[in-house]
Parts: structure tokens; sequence; C-alpha cells
């Protein structure tokens, strides 16, 4: 398989040329990424869909992170992005059914099986209102562990520190994979959740981009 390059930038986000994905997280070039959050409206609670990670991810592995997000490969177009919703989550949409929410500029580190790494993206932010069950999903079992949902309302409460765990439900990536109509309906479980088990993106981002999805139109 031909390696992974990126688009690399300068802090005002100039282009500047291309790097082996490697180079990028291990030198701490700038470059870019996609986020999609998805809701989906259940009476009268909007609920709020977040993936857990691989643990043999090579940053923030078995962490808790947006629904779905990935970054652009060199030479990619934002509209191309949401090709990251089909890969690992099986949602096919096109990229104008999407809501903008915001762009962040972050900064994260740390250290994963002794190797350190610089993660500086500039990402888009965009949020989508899908009114499907976890268990319609077609998880990317090589990227994605499991997929849960919780009331929009209690994951902000996490962040803003109004309580320090939520309970959500999920269903595994080997429930979803290979399902068919004859297949059994997967059997959700339950997690306590605190809020340092999610990807250090910082309580600022989190709370824009939840209190945003407030706004993102019903599907």
């Amino acid at each position: 398989m031909t390696p992974e390059r990126f688009d690399i930038y300068d802090d005002e986000q100039n282009w500047i040329g291309t790097e082996l994905r490697s180079e990028v997280h291990a030198r701490g070039y700038w470059h870019r990424s996609f986020h999609c959050w998805i809701v989906r409206d259940d009476g009268n609670q909007r609920m709020v869909l977040f993936q857990r990670r691989r643990d043999i991810k090579d940053t923030f592995p078995g962490c808790y992170d947006i629904t779905a997000a990935g970054h652009l490969t060199a030479g990619e177009q934002l509209e191309e992005a949401s090709r990251e919703l089909e890969e690992e989550l099986g949602v096919h949409v096109s990229f104008e059914s999407l809501s903008y929410l915001l762009t962040a500029k972050q900064q994260l580190q740390g250290e994963v099986r002794g190797v350190p790494f610089m993660d500086r993206e500039f990402s888009s932010v965009y949020g989508l209102s899908l009114n499907q069950p976890l268990e319609a999903y077609t998880l990317q079992a090589s990227e994605v562990d499991s997929l849960y949902e919780v009331p929009l309302h209690d994951l902000l409460a996490l962040f803003r520190g109004e309580t320090d765990t939520i309970q959500a439900t999920g269903v595994n990536a080997d429930q979803t994979s290979n399902l068919d109509s004859s297949s059994p309906i997967p059997e959700r479980h339950a997690r306590t959740i605190h809020a340092s088990e999610f990807v250090p993106h910082g309580t600022e981002y989190y709370i824009d981009v939840l209190e945003a999805l407030y706004h993102v139109p019903k599907g």
C-alpha cells in the first residue's frame, strides 16, 4: 500500500508542501482534517453519537472521539472529505447535506507505544442529523472499535463540568460489519464514561461544537 501523504501548511494555513503521515505527526507539521458529528432526534431530546477509537491507532488509541473524522490526504479537497462517513460508518450522504459548525486550530500531543507525536490540525467541523439507530451503521473495524450515543445535553454537561460521568449505550464494530437482512439485531451495551476518556481536543472545542449541534436542521 502506498504510504499516506498530507499537504502541510505554516501557522497561517499557507501551503508549504507535502509529507508522509508518519513525518507529519513526528515533526508536528500543520495539516487539515475533517470532523463530522452526527445527531438524531428521539422524541423531545437530541442524541449525539461518538465513536471509540481502535486500540491500534497511532494517535489516541482507545479514546472516545468525534462520530467520524479524518485527515485530508495530499491534493484532497474538503468537499471530498465526506468519504470518512462512508468509510467509517457506512453512511452515504452528499457534502452539501452537512451543516458547517466551525473551524478549529488544534495542537495535540502524546505518546503511543513509546513513540511521541505532535498532531497540529486545522479542523473543519460539520454536523449531520441522521435519524437511524446505532444498529444501522456499518462500522469500519480497522478504525472504529464501537459507536455510542447519549443525550446531547448529558455530553454537554460532562464537558461543562456539571457532572463527573455520563451513561452511554453502544454497539461494537464486530456486531455491525457483516449484517444482512437475516442477521439478529446487535445487542447494545452500556458504558459509564468520563470526560478524560475523550481525545483531548480541549474543553472549549467540545462545548462550542456540542452547543452548535442543537442548531443542525433535523434530518
